[in-house]
């Protein structure tokens, strides 16, 4: 049995299946760990949750997914909360006849997933938390999502604010700084905290402005992060973090590592996933 963790996806379906393909993957004995942003910017996101449906519904066991913000976007717009922004590509998702089991079986997936020491997450995680809390933390957004008025906790999710935190926090501005980590984290200012408006290559970051696994004194360094989210940033990997979004949806690869031996696999975009 093997386990592959697969960088962003996003609605690149041709690439993702070439890439399991690629590792010989066995849905009757290996499992699939996904960084999330299943969906959206390429062009078959709707293959890409039906096939994960359908792994899941045949053997539970053999995939863990965790979401992104794209994936929370696609569920905001669903219920419109929001509008779908340049270069979304959900209307195929969004106006299939399996939509909405398609997206009920999406918002029942994880924030963050822990397994003997390693840990999955879409973009990053605070430095004060502990991978217990954070756990605890991850839970209690899961628990709206999955709730019967989750299009509420929908409505409360967009915004930047609060970008720092405190266990004082209460409500939807606590829930919106624990999607924001989670979700959308690349770099902090460690005077005001959270910053969204870098995007860009590390070594080109504002010299203010310091990647959240390299703040000092992280208290989630005690285990191995996997995570997505940051396509700039690229195939990174280190003791205790390995970042696996290598830009398929923008021309790049599509990554997945073996958990067992950290061995690595890639496959080229497929142009016919470009929307």
């Amino acid at each position: 049995m093997s386990t592959y963790v697969i960088g962003d996806i996003q609605g690149c379906y041709h690439a993702f299946q070439a890439l399991l393909n690629h590792v010989n993957f066995d849905p009757k004995t290996d499992r699939l760990w996904l960084v999330g942003d299943l969906v959206n910017r390429g062009s078959g996101s709707l293959d890409v949750l039906r096939y994960l449906k359908a792994l899941s519904r045949t053997r539970p066991a053999a995939l863990v997914c965790v979401l992104g913000n794209h994936d929370l976007h696609a569920l905001a717009v669903a219920k419109h909360v929001t509008t779908q922004k340049n270069g979304d590509t959900l209307d195929a998702l969004l106006n299939a006849e399996d939509s909405c089991e398609l997206l009920d079986w999406l918002r029942q997936q994880k924030l963050l997933y822990v397994e003997q020491g390693n840990v999955l997450v879409h973009a990053g995680l605070l430095p004060s938390w502990t991978i217990e809390q954070a756990q605890l933390l991850a839970t209690e957004v899961e628990r709206c999502l999955q709730s019967a008025d989750y299009i509420t906790f929908l409505s409360n999710m967009y915004g930047n604010t609060p970008n720092t935190w405190s266990d004082d926090l209460q409500g939807f501005p606590r829930l919106r700084v624990i999607v924001n980590a989670m979700t959308r984290l690349r770099l902090f200012n460690e005077t005001t905290g959270m910053d969204f408006k870098f995007k860009g290559e590390l070594p080109n970051a504002p010299a203010n402005l310091i990647a959240w696994f390299d703040m000092p004194d992280r208290l989630s360094a005690s285990h191995h992060v996997l995570f997505g989210h940051w396509s700039a940033l690229g195939l990174l990997q280190r003791d205790n973090i390995t970042a696996l979004d290598t830009g398929c949806v923008w021309g790049g690869q599509l990554t997945a590592m073996r958990l067992e031996d950290k061995a690595l696999f890639q496959v080229p975009a497929d142009i016919r996933d470009q929307a």
